[in-house]
């Protein structure tokens, strides 16, 4: 007698699947989130955005279809850009969608030093993921280097690349840490991809402003 495996589906909640479609039209206008949506088999999602809830939105495979789709269409330099100009867009929305959470960060930072405040910024970050969706996240640390370490994500999910596909975080990051800071622009590279065949994905983040 077999025993047989039951595989669980993995989720983004309604309200991050919502922040990520405004911030994707917002990148590349009605027409451009139309066509991926209909490339990536969404097409529900053109006439229904999502409620700005918690029940379970969008599965990490879906998630992964439609930024492959951009992709698809934009081609992968095109694609990666408009996709790290969402992600950057992503955190707008999420101010608004998070504002609990962000709110008591933005009163602790006033009072911490630059390194301080990107600790917390990533931590707060990292506390959104792992509290409200499926995708796991933990940090890490070097003498100059803070490392932002995805060990399930949905953001590449059934992907495999050749090239890191980490853009949307890579946005997001830039602009969490132009916030916690106030103003200042960091250094932020993807040094491992779970897409590419990495045990997770990690990006890395200077301590130090450009």
């Amino acid at each position: 007698m077999s025993a047989t495996v039951e595989r669980r589906e993995y989720y983004f909640p309604n309200r991050i699947v919502r922040i990520l479609l405004l911030a994707m039209q917002e990148a590349m206008g009605e027409n451009g989130i139309h066509a991926v949506l209909n490339t990536a088999r969404l097409q529900y999602y053109i006439e229904h955005c999502p409620p700005p809830d918690f029940e379970p939105g969008m599965t990490f495979d879906e998630v992964g279809r439609l930024l492959e789709a951009v992709e698809g269409i934009y081609g992968i330099r095109g694609g990666q850009r408009i996709v790290r100009r969402a992600g950057e867009t992503c955190f707008k929305y999420g101010i608004e969608g998070f504002g609990g959470v962000i709110g008591f960060a933005d009163f602790a930072l006033r009072l911490f030093p630059i390194p301080l405040r990107v600790r917390i910024g990533l931590e707060v970050l990292a506390e959104i993921f792992n509290r409200y969706t499926d995708q796991r996240v933990r940090l890490g640390e070097s003498p100059d280097s803070f490392f932002f370490i995805t060990e399930r994500c949905g953001f590449c999910w059934g992907r495999h690349t050749d090239t890191p596909t980490c853009a949307l975080m890579e946005g997001l990051l830039q602009e969490t840490l132009y916030w916690v800071s106030r103003g200042k622009h960091f250094a932020v590279e993807a040094i491992g991809c779970i897409a590419c065949g990495d045990a997770v994905g990690a990006l890395r983040v200077d301590k130090t402003p450009l």
